[in-house]
């Protein structure tokens, strides 16, 4: 039901927009699991008709979300972000963690759907010493927010395993531009949605990181400096993957019919686990925890 899973996607970008907190929005890092699967119409006169995805849409929402302070850090913040999503003049914008993705490739009337564009975010870990909750990390200072704009590619099939679910696979590749940590990263993703109902939609997401070392290094590493001041060990962070992810998400719409717009809630759990250098680092391994977990809820409103 490919409109029913718009406003399943607007619901859901929602959910996991405010994962990324706008104090750190580098937190648990599920934003592999932001895409938005395309699914065909199914061939029922019951789901035929008019719908608010017909043409230029937009859904506006906005949620809250408790989730780490920083990546690798043990202690957990409340916080509160709006979120938009739409398609106008056939370029469909979807958020992501910090940021959005255009998706200029027009939705396939049916079979597989193909999703090329841009991604952009900004990361802002660690860039508030006043919401570092770890008076040693603190001690190693501020971080500089990134920039980070590349491409985004996808592919969803239609029809798994029933007439309206679908499975997607998505990659963002991004680079900083702002002269943080000037490094690369890259964020590949599998989605698995049904809808349980016209009212209900679920989706399982599993994803992952990776960066390259500049990117590791910023983030990671502990410098000799850093270590004289922190008492922490040096760490010199090389690139590799950083995380693995696994998010279920359910959105309910309160009319009844997801493919009439109005208002829907959404709510959703994650769990990421970091892995390699991001799990090594003095940061996460002796400060703060490599198991990171997230639950969000949230409002969103389509017309």
């Amino acid at each position: 039901m490919k409109n029913s899973l718009s406003i399943a996607g607007s619901l859901l970008a929602v959910a996991f927009a405010i994962q990324m907190p706008a104090h750190a929005q580098d937190g648990v890092d599920v934003e592999t699991s932001t895409v938005v699967p395309d699914i065909e119409e199914p061939e029922d006169d019951a789901l035929m008709g008019p719908t608010v995805f017909d043409g230029d849409w937009v859904s506006v929402g906005i949620g809250g979300a408790y989730s780490p302070s920083y990546t690798g850090s043990d202690a957990y913040r409340f916080s509160v972000l709006p979120i938009v999503q739409g398609s106008l003049g056939g370029i469909d914008v979807n958020p992501r963690p910090g940021g959005l993705a255009l998706d200029f490739l027009p939705d396939a009337d049916e079979g597989p759907g193909l999703d090329l564009g841009i991604a952009a975010r900004l990361r802002n870990n660690r860039t508030d010493i006043e919401d570092i909750d770890d008076p040693v990390v603190e001690m190693l200072g501020e971080l500089d927010t990134a920039f980070e704009v590349g491409p985004t590619v996808g592919v969803s099939f239609p029809g798994v395993l029933n007439p309206f679910d679908s499975l997607s696979f998505s990659v963002d590749a991004r680079w900083d531009v702002a002269g943080a940590h000037e490094g690369f990263s890259a964020n590949p993703s599998i989605t698995y949605f049904t809808p349980l109902s016209r009212a209900i939609v679920t989706s399982l997401s599993i994803g992952a990181e990776y960066a390259d070392s500049d990117f590791n290094d910023y983030y990671f590493s502990v410098s000799e400096a850093g270590s004289a001041v922190s008492g922490l060990p040096q760490f010199e962070a090389d690139g590799g993957i950083n995380s693995v992810s696994a998010n279920l998400l359910a959105g309910f719409d309160l009319s009844g019919d997801a493919t009439d717009g109005g208002l829907a809630i959404v709510t959703i759990a994650g769990y990421s686990r970091l892995v390699g250098d991001a799990k090594d680092t003095p940061l996460t391994s002796i400060r703060g925890d490599a198991d990171q977990f997230f639950v969000a809820a949230g409002i969103g409103y389509t017309f």
